[in-house]
């Protein structure tokens, strides 16, 4: 039987590696965005991959969203919380606007795109959970308190779903990358850059196909009795 995966923030970047990654593997995959229309259709005609707009941060808009991925491509196996945005400012600067959209969108976000499929899960007797983390939320890091908050949040969901779920053959795991050669980071001024690359002592930046290949080993078979782990995928950056 097919399994369905489903990726949020799944049409660019390392969500997009994911959702490659896992069609390459065999599973019926869906993606969501937020908002950038243009580049989901993109995706979506080069790849073939459903991609489904929504809010994560909105618990009905996810609860709908996922209803209808359900509806269309089948009962979620997989699911990738990936979805995530900065707005990055020192402390002293930072407003409240800045630490809630964060905290709506990478942690309650993450609720709210698990809760409305975990009792599907635990009824299947089947489920993976993966979070996309960050070293960030490890180790911290000047002008991301709410960004770094959030990811370490993140930490803690997947180390308690693991403890609920180990008995309904559902698995929650966390990935923390380190720095990816995304747009995102691509687009910073070259020395910034070059800052960066010298903290990584494998001297490089990570590629968002590394990341797509740990979940693909966590959502598969092969790791059915890791369960609450964090892989570190930094280039050697920070050791927990």
């Amino acid at each position: 039987m097919t399994r369905t995966a489903l990726v949020t923030g799944g049409s660019r970047g390392i969500g997009a590696a994911i959702a490659k990654r896992l069609k390459d593997d065999g599973y019926n995959v869906a993606a969501t965005y937020a908002g950038n229309d243009d580049a989901a259709a993109a995706f979506t005609a080069e790849t073939g991959i459903k991609t489904y707009k929504w809010n994560v941060a909105d618990y009905d808009e996810s609860a709908a969203g996922l209803a209808k991925v359900e509806a269309e491509v089948g009962p979620i196996d997989v699911v990738v919380a990936n979805a995530g945005i900065t707005r990055d400012a020192p402390f002293h600067k930072m407003t409240p606007q800045q630490w809630h959209e964060v905290i709506d969108t990478n942690l309650t976000g993450v609720f709210n795109t698990v809760h409305p499929i975990w009792n599907g899960m635990r009824e299947r007797k089947f489920g993976r959970v993966i979070v996309i983390s960050s070293i960030n939320g490890q180790k911290g890091q000047f002008a991301q308190v709410n960004y770094a908050a959030t990811k370490a949040g993140d930490l803690g969901i997947v180390k308690s779903l693991a403890q609920e779920g180990a008995r309904a053959g559902i698995t929650a795991n966390a990935i923390c990358p380190g720095y990816i050669a995304t747009e995102m980071v691509m687009a910073v001024p070259e020395k910034v850059r070059e800052s960066i690359i010298g903290q990584i002592p494998a001297g490089r930046l990570g590629e968002p196909e590394e990341i797509a290949r740990c979940v693909a080993f966590l959502a598969s078979d092969d790791a059915g009795f890791i369960n609450g782990s964090t892989i570190s995928a930094n280039g050697g950056q920070f050791f927990v």
